[in-house]
Parts: structure tokens; sequence; C-alpha cells
């Protein structure tokens, strides 16, 4: 009876000692959510205020204090753009050639990191070490070599002069040999038993297993291709070739060049990449961190 009465009197200054630790806890919580709210309200804003300011009328974004919502929706901005230069063209050039760069670089990674998993060969670390010092050459060293081939080539002004110096990738390479070394060898040594050849063997059961890391690969290609703006400026010598990057600094570089009309090519710039960014954060993720564990 004695051990029951005095327990309250126990617990009581134990639950006191823990009020300020809880409190101190929910303080340091709600701190790191108040910075966490004002980084994304920093990285989000500009974002906002460019998808706004596509739709808003010219005296409201010149206007003072600057407008935040645009008080009557107007889509002369858009059509101001496709007018000022062939918008619609660039902007399908960017989709051609980002798309071709992206399937031309998962296809060359693919068989290269199936090569340097699979297939035995003398010195292979070797060579797989002198296929990733590439990646050190930045591209500012090459560019005028490319340039000068490709425009002896004949290649100038052409979308297979766009296209051709990005059509293989060390950096795919290393990323899909990664992925593939984690699989297991069992079921390598249970293909070859059952017949299956290095064609049959890649396409249908090592790269259906690797979506993950393809998918995070096909991700960075297509945003790197899309972004592209030095090559394309001086690969290219008519606006009906450039690339939609190209058009809108032509945009902003104009001598009458209106903020509205800007910011309603930088919101077709956005679409895909953002597009890209919410639907294929989660195989971004998983495609890097696929090789991180052994």
């Amino acid at each position: 009876m004695t051990t029951l009465t005095k327990a309250p009197e126990v617990a009581e200054p134990a639950r006191a000692a823990r009020r300020p630790l809880q409190l101190r806890a929910r303080l340091g919580r709600a701190g790191v959510y108040a910075v966490l709210a004002v980084a994304v309200l920093t990285v989000a804003f500009p974002v906002y205020y460019v998808f706004a300011g596509a739709f808003m009328r010219p005296d409201e974004i010149a206007s003072y204090p600057p407008a935040m919502v645009p008080h009557s929706v107007t889509g002369q901005n858009f059509s101001g753009a496709v007018h000022a230069i062939p918008l619609v063209r660039q902007y399908g050039n960017s989709v051609l050639v980002a798309g071709l760069i992206t399937l031309a670089q998962l296809f060359t990674s693919v068989l290269a990191a199936y090569a340097f998993v699979f297939l035995p060969m003398r010195g292979r670390a070797v060579v797989f070490g002198l296929f990733l010092a590439t990646l050190m050459v930045p591209w500012e060293a090459i560019i005028i070599p490319n340039y000068l081939t490709l425009s002896g080539w004949g290649l100038g002004n052409t979308y297979f002069g766009l296209v051709l110096p990005f059509l293989a990738s060390g950096f795919g390479t290393f990323l899909l040999r990664q992925s593939f070394r984690q699989f297991p060898g069992e079921l390598r040594d249970a293909a070859r038993i059952d017949g299956a050849g290095h064609w049959r063997f890649l396409w249908r059961i090592l790269v259906p297993l690797n979506k993950p890391a393809l998918a995070a690969l096909a991700i960075y290609v297509f945003l790197s291709s899309w972004n592209q703006y030095f090559w394309p400026l001086i690969i290219t010598r008519t606006a009906e070739m450039q690339t939609l990057q190209i058009g809108l600094s032509s945009l902003r570089d104009s001598e009458m060049a209106d903020p509205g009309l800007i910011l309603a090519g930088v919101v077709l710039s956005l679409l895909p990449t953002l597009a890209l960014v919410l639907f294929g954060q989660r195989f971004i993720v998983r495609g890097l961190t696929a090789g991180a564990v052994r």
C-alpha cells in the first residue's frame, strides 16, 4: 500500500522534468519548419511570378509596387511571343533534339555498360577508367574541334549537327554499369542455361529489371539537352533551326524587349522540365542510388 500511494508522488517530478525537454523539442521542430518554409518560398516565388506575369498586361508588369496576381488574365503575351519569333518551330526543334539525344544516349549507354559488366575482356578496369576520364574533359575544350569537324562535313545548321556530339555519354555508362552490377549472377547463369544469348538477356531480362536507373538517366539527359544554349547557338545560323533557348534569348536581347513576351516564352520552356521533375522525381532518386550499396 505504501508503494501504491507514493508512486504518483514520484512520477510527478519526472513528468515535470520532461516538460522542458518536450517544449524545447517542439520549439526546435517549429524552427526547422519555419526555415524550410522560408526556403520553399524563396525557391517557389520566382517560378510563381513567371507564371503569373505571363498572364498579365504590360501595364500590370510595369506597375509599382509590382502586381502579384493578374487582375485580368490575358493570353496576348503567348500570341505575341509566337508572332515575334518562330516559337512553334523552335519548340519543336528542342523537343526533337532532346528526344533524339536521350534515346541515343540510352541505347549507347546500355550497350557500353553491358559490355563492361558481362563481357569478358582483358584490361576491362583500365578501359573503364579511361572511359571515365572523358568526364574530366571540359566541354569548352572540345567545342571548337567539334564545330570545325561538323562544319567541314557540311552538318552546320542541321539536326545532325545539333545531335551528333551527344550520342554517347560517360556518365550514362557509369550509372548503368553500377546498376547492372547489382544484378544477381544466378539469374544470369539461369538465362544462359535456358539458351538466352547476350542480346536476348539484355533486352528481355536486364533492361526491364533496371527501369529506375534508365528512367533517371533519361530524365537527366533530356533536361540537360533541353537547356543547352552554347552549342545550338554556334552550330545554327537561321532562326528556323534554332532551339527554344536561343529564341528566348533573342526575345530578351531585342530592342523592343517586352517582359510579358519573355515570361510567356519562359513558361513554355518550363512546362516539360517541371513535368519531368514532378512525375519523375522518384525514378531519379531510385536510379541514382541503385549502385550505392552492394
